[in-house]
């Protein structure tokens, strides 16, 4: 039997950033990684995450991190897979962009079109996908290194809409939808990504779900 390939795109929280010693966490230690292991042999994770990954917008101070422009051409090198996870619009939420959570969502809307049009003309509907809404942005933010390109209180209270936004989406277009900040919270250390604990508990959960809802 082959063996079910999940694929995993997002930003720093998929990557695995460590916000205390602000390096990548090993392998073992990585939230798809996680989830590899305990779904077991007959399934392949692909970990596309990259730091400061956005939905759709351009960050001319870091370079390129537009999901949107990398959406097709991410599909494409690993098609084919099964299963499409979706964790992004934390990096959204920077001051800079000024966006509110609609917007956001708007963003995702448009994203979530781009994949699901793929899938149909490309994939003859082959694989499902899964939106996450992102772990939300803690207050203890103000006081790391990130409080002042996220804004604080504006990044904080941004964050806390989202996930709504997202689960309307996932209903309008029958897609699977999980909200991290049902099961873990950003850490304390930069108020933003998740300590070790945090990415197995994410792990864990995914894995529950992609087992139980998605591949019964």
């Amino acid at each position: 039997m082959e063996k079910k390939r999940i694929l995993c795109f997002g930003d720093s929280l998929t990557w695995g950033y460590d916000p205390v010693n602000r390096v990548r966490f090993p392998e073992e230690s990585r939230w798809p990684m996680v989830m590899e292991k305990i779904l077991g042999e007959d399934y392949k994770v692909i970990e596309e995450g990259q730091n400061g990954r956005t939905i759709a917008h351009e960050d001319p101070a870091e370079g390129e991190k537009n999901g949107m422009t990398y959406l097709l051409p991410c599909l494409e090198s690993h098609t084919p897979f099964d299963l499409l996870i979706i964790m992004l619009g934390s990096n959204d939420c920077k001051r800079k962009f000024s966006y509110s959570a609609m917007e956001i969502a708007g963003e995702m809307q448009i994203f979530l079109e781009k994949a699901l049009s793929y899938n149909h003309f490309r994939c003859q509907d082959h694989f499902q996908i899964l939106l996450v809404a992102p772990p939300l942005i803690a207050e203890s933010i103000q006081d790391s290194w990130l409080g002042e390109n996220f804004g604080y209180e504006y990044a904080v209270e941004v964050s806390k809409k989202i996930a709504g936004w997202y689960q309307d989406l996932s209903k309008l277009y029958h897609v699977h939808f999980l909200n991290a900040a049902d099961y873990v919270k950003a850490s304390d250390a930069d108020g933003c990504h998740l300590d070790a604990v945090g990415q197995v508990r994410l792990g864990e959960a995914i894995a529950e779900f992609v087992k139980g809802q998605i591949f019964k």
